[in-house]
């Protein structure tokens, strides 16, 4: 899948909760001050091998200087081969080293005193962003390359278009070329009715040309507005040409490759375990949709199938003991099961999978399993184990141990808070396959889509020979099953010979052997790019670390000679201009549930900063947008004291924290922190408090406790990200991200603590109040007599607010979203003696008897 948004203002830091494009990993801020003169989307697809390009450019045609960003989703399987962008006139062009020779010159050109602009790659995202004057020029250029996989009998290339504005050339092109031919092609229309007739597709035996090129008058949502319509997902779909023996050989360039995928087979029977993770984490709309997809599963089983359920938290149960024939009154009973689960407590995966494997290896012992049939274990859950054994690596090793090579396990995880790659690796090393179920309205049918690529094996056992002293370097050729609508590829390289045709022989359970294929032009990219990903899988089993380091070595040295970024190599871009080189470095994560950053020399001004924020014991950063002016204050106040934040009886929402202490005196003082964070809505009856420890969700009589690392969904939204924060949204209006602070538990001095974070742009009622809320209509302000201060430092000024007259210091604060350790440095205007003169009253009158309390009249 591909997912492209246009250029944004980046005064969006994580989150901006305003008008946004809508992300599955983050929103955008729309400036107006934004043009984009060009977006074009180019894929070239050559016998199943899609190089794609994704051009843009971009003027800042505002009075400021401002962060202008590229983004783009990256397949999961595709490799970064190339990045390039110009910058008034200054271009940067990139080249893949290995890491480490990447870093040591990027660390070269940081010596020499450049600046950093901001380039990342995390979960599939390619995210980049520079900061330019005003009316400068960018040009942004991506390639990447992916191998196309062949699902429920089509392939499938998507292109997720979401501009939130309108583009004057807004264009994409997908080229297709398939020597054997192509069987169909069509592009499915998602983005609405008036797009219906704008996608031309031109198709011959062997070509196929797409191209979606939607006008600036067709973009427009209605008649007389400025809004874009084109919000949604473009998808070619299509299937080549396939000669009775099933296969297709293409050699060119002394490499060859060979696809497979024979059809007009029976299915093979199944047994099959579901195991299901029920624990706390999965309350709510996770459940929900995982019972409606395990609904339509069972419903699909076939008299001849064999299947059982296993249901885990902290416990293991099994809905049978054995697994039992798929009749409709099994089927029935196990529906009603399934419907009758309530999730809640820990998650045990160790002994929940231990007893898949057992009801298996018992069916197969007592004769009930056909030996033609496939036995599998399908795994679905959200979380990281937190009971019995909790270790990963022991549990991999445990579920390895006792599984016979006839079964085969799959792992689906839901959410981001899962630790996806070791699903990977457990489902990789027992023969099957992970996927991730992102947590949101269609998940169910994400689920069922999944079980359909599975649900239908036609063969078992396939291996794929050439002849002796012909081939070299082939990929895997061995294969443990092969699913109706799949295919299978192998590629290698061709040994010196006179030979003129290139013979292969497929053998698998009822398959007759393939017949001489005749060979097609073709690229070596595809083998260097199957080959990587192979080397990649086997790396993550690898027992030791010295076969470890081997396989990395391979990997870096096919990268390089192609290429491709890869978990072991990084771009680095460098740009020439009178001032000499300047160097960016772009890595690719090594995990994908961690954003990493890699930062290129380029960046004119500091971020701008658009929140509201409480951190640290506590500072009080509040943002002016209108004057462009932040404003600090600290509150010194006593542990256990509940203080105000906003109060708002207009939209029925309060939120309050309460402070903890530290645990001694420094400098004869107790220094204290936010312990507790309350968001309560009364209007919904909800309140979501969180604490250092656990966080609380309660509606009505239903209270349920979470630790940190699950993802809820309430009438207010509620994501949390294991062991980094908690954002809750309400009706799509008001947003708080709640900061977890983690200390050396043995610290003599420090605790725990949680910092709060609110857009500026939240939406209140007029009636709103709270040491944060009263500034949500800013007042005005006036800054004079700057001159020097005690310290040499920090300038000294009065400041004119709400008709008083304040002497106030200049002085940074901290904003730790980005760096928890560090933070990143906030300028603002400090104002002494917790406020006074700037917030109504005294700051006495913000403290509250309970949680849930609202503000009375100060």
């Amino acid at each position: 899948i591909m997912q492209h948004s246009f250029l944004t203002v980046a005064k969006c830091l994580n989150s901006k909760w305003g008008h946004f494009v809508r992300w599955p990993y983050e929103c955008i801020n729309i400036g107006n001050d934004i043009t984009v003169k060009s977006y074009k989307v180019e894929s070239r697809i050559t016998s199943r091998f899609a190089h794609t390009t994704v051009k843009s450019s971009v003027v800042n045609s505002g009075h400021n200087a401002q962060s202008i960003g590229f983004n783009v989703e990256i397949p999961k399987r595709a490799f970064i081969n190339n990045f390039t962008m110009n910058v008034n006139g200054i271009t940067f062009t990139g080249s893949v080293k290995e890491k480490s020779v990447a870093r040591n010159l990027y660390a070269q050109a940081r010596a020499r005193g450049k600046a950093a602009g901001i380039v990342r790659y995390s979960m599939e995202t390619f995210r980049t962003e520079v900061h330019v004057p005003p009316g400068s020029k960018v040009e942004f250029e991506l390639h990447y390359q992916e191998m196309m996989q062949r699902k429920l009998g089509v392939y499938q290339h998507t292109v997720h278009l979401q501009p939130g504005r309108l583009v004057p050339l807004l264009q994409v092109d997908v080229y297709i070329f398939e020597p054997k031919g192509i069987k169909f092609v069509t592009a499915s229309n998602t983005l609405g009715e008036q797009f219906s007739d704008l996608t031309k597709i031109t198709h011959t035996k062997e070509k196929a040309h797409i191209v979606f090129k939607p006008t600036l008058q067709q973009q427009c949502k209605c008649e007389n507005c400025t809004e874009s319509a084109v919000d949604g997902v473009f998808t070619v779909k299509y299937d080549v040409e396939r000669e009775s023996n099933a296969g297709e050989l293409q050699v060119s360039e002394g490499h060859f490759v060979q696809f497979f995928a024979p059809s007009d087979l029976s299915p093979l029977s199944k047994n099959i375990v579901f195991v299901i993770d029920v624990s706390g984490s999965m309350w709510g709309l996770k459940m929900k949709q995982t019972v409606e997809a395990m609904q339509a599963i069972l419903d699909d089983l076939s008299m001849d199938d064999y299947f059982s359920i296993i249901d885990f938290n902290h416990n293991v149960r099994c809905w049978n003991e054995d697994l039992v024939q798929a009749s409709s009154i099994q089927v029935n009973e196990a529906k009603k099961y399934i419907q009758s689960i309530k999730p809640n407590g820990g998650t045990n995966i160790n002994e929940a999978l231990l007893r898949a494997v057992q009801m298996l290896l018992r069916a197969s012992n007592q004769g009930l399993i056909d030996p033609r049939s496939v036995s599998m274990i399908i795994l679905v859950s959200d979380g990281d184990p937190t009971v019995g054994e909790i270790k990963l690596s022991t549990i991999q090793k445990n579920v390895k141990r006792v599984m016979r090579e006839e079964f085969s396990l799959y792992s689906l995880g839901i959410g981001f808070d899962v630790d996806f790659d070791f699903l990977e690796r457990i489902a990789m090393d027992n023969r099957g396959i992970a996927q991730r179920i992102y947590a949101n309205h269609d998940a169910a049918d994400q689920l069922k889509t999944f079980y359909s690529q599975v649900s239908s094996p036609l063969l078992r056992t396939i291996a794929i020979h050439f002849p002796e002293n012909a081939v070299n370097n082939v990929t895997q050729n061995r294969f443990d099953k092969f699913f109706h609508g799949s295919e299978l590829i192998v590629a290698g390289k061709l040994q010196p010979s006179d030979l003129t045709t290139l013979q292969s022989l497929t053998t698998a359970s009822a398959v007759s052997p393939m017949s001489p294929l005749s060979p097609f032009r073709f690229s070596n990219s595809m083998w260097a790019y199957i080959t990587v990903n192979q080397l990649l899988a086997e790396r993550s089993l690898a027992p030791t670390a010295n076969k470890k380091r081997r396989i990395t070595q391979r990997i870096m040295a096919l990268a390089v000679e192609h290429q491709f970024v890869t978990p072991f190599t990084a771009m680095l871009v460098e740009g020439h201009d009178q001032g000499g080189a300047e160097r960016l470095i772009a890595d690719s994560p090594r995990d994908s549930k961690h954003e990493y950053s890699f930062m290129f020399c380029l960046c004119y001004l500091p971020h701008p900063f658009d929140f509201n924020v409480v951190d640290n014991d506590p500072h009080f950063i509040i943002h002016f947008p209108k004057s462009n002016m932040d404003i600090c204050f600290n509150i010194d106040s006593k542990p256990g004291h509940i203080l105000n934040l906003i109060s708002d009886p207009g939209t029925g929402v309060t939120i309050n924290g309460q402070l903890v202490g530290s645990k001694k005196m420094k400098n004869n003082k107790i220094d204290t922190y936010f312990g507790t964070i309350s968001i309560y809505s009364k209007t919904h009856g909800v309140q979501v408090i969180v604490g250092t420890n656990r966080i609380d969700l309660m509606e009505g009589r239903n209270n349920h406790s979470f630790s940190w690392g699950a993802t809820a969904e309430l009438v207010m939204r509620v994501t949390i990200v294991k062991e980094e924060h908690v954002t809750v949204t309400i009706d799509g209006k008001i947003s708080v991200m709640v900061l977890l602070h983690r200390v050396w538990k043995k610290h003599p001095v420090q605790v725990d603590f949680l910092g709060v974070y609110m857009s500026s742009d939240n939406k209140y009622s007029t009636r709103v109040h709270g040491l944060i809320g009263q500034f949500a209509q800013e007042p005005e302000l006036k800054v004079y007599g700057v001159h020097e201060g005690a310290d040499p430092k920090k300038k000294e000024a009065t400041m004119v607010v709400k008709g008083n007259k304040v002497a106030v210091t200049r002085g940074w604060q901290k904003d730790y979203r980005r760096d928890k350790k560090r933070g990143s440095d906030v300028y603002c205007w400090f104002i002494h003696n917790n406020g006074k003169g700037f917030i109504d009253g005294s700051y006495t009158s913000y403290i509250l008897p309970q949680l849930d309390s609202f503000l009375t009249a100060i």
